[in-house]
């Protein structure tokens, strides 16, 4: 998903997704005049801005968690409960995040297409398939494209980061690693 957090002005595309509801839906709610907006000048594509949007919402009792929620969206992905106990642990005290996990590549990509986070912490080395063909498969899905990977890894060497950053891993940090260092990549990553 992408961040519509700080975003004004909302394409119908957005908008259903936000809301939960297909396009089709969202466009026929916008003929009617029951979400208001505007069209772009001499063409057909509809806006909605976000004020506009939040009404519709509220009136329709959709939750408005996708416009409302500041915290950074992490999906920890590792075969390793320590190591999911770990970024669990650190992330939640936090207060900044809000964190699922999966421990195969397979759950990793159920879990992104249906939490959307922000970001994917990623061990290299899963049961089922290995890292750099997460990150491939991510960056093929247009839905999921503008999520950040961070790759972490004990068992690797350099020709294979550079695999892993060309195939879509936005960083990547050796294990063992200090958390309070992954925690503020994080934040770069998600913000930069």
């Amino acid at each position: 998903m992408s961040d519509h957090r700080h975003k004004t002005v909302f394409t119908t595309g957005e908008a259903a997704e936000i809301c939960g509801l297909s396009q089709q839906t969202i466009i026929r709610c916008f003929d009617s005049g029951q979400l208001s907006g505007f069209r772009v000048p001499a063409s057909r594509f509809r806006r909605i801005p976000r004020d506009k949007l939040l009404k519709f919402m509220k009136e329709h009792r959709i939750p408005l968690d996708a416009l409302e929620s500041d915290r950074v969206k992490v999906l920890v992905v590792d075969d390793d409960p320590d190591i999911i106990e770990m970024f669990v642990d650190a992330l939640t005290k936090d207060g900044r995040f809000e964190v699922r996990t999966a421990r195969t590549g397979f759950d990793a990509g159920v879990e992104a297409n249906r939490f959307r986070p922000d970001i994917m912490i990623l061990d290299y080395m899963l049961p089922d398939i290995n890292g750099n063909v997460v990150c491939k498969t991510i960056r093929e899905s247009e839905e999921l494209q503008q999520m950040r990977i961070l790759i972490i890894s004990g068992v690797i060497n350099k020709s294979e980061i550079d695999t892993l950053l060309q195939a879509g891993a936005d960083d990547f940090i050796k294990k063992p690693f200090n958390i309070s260092t992954v925690v503020d990549r994080i934040v770069e990553l998600v913000q930069g």
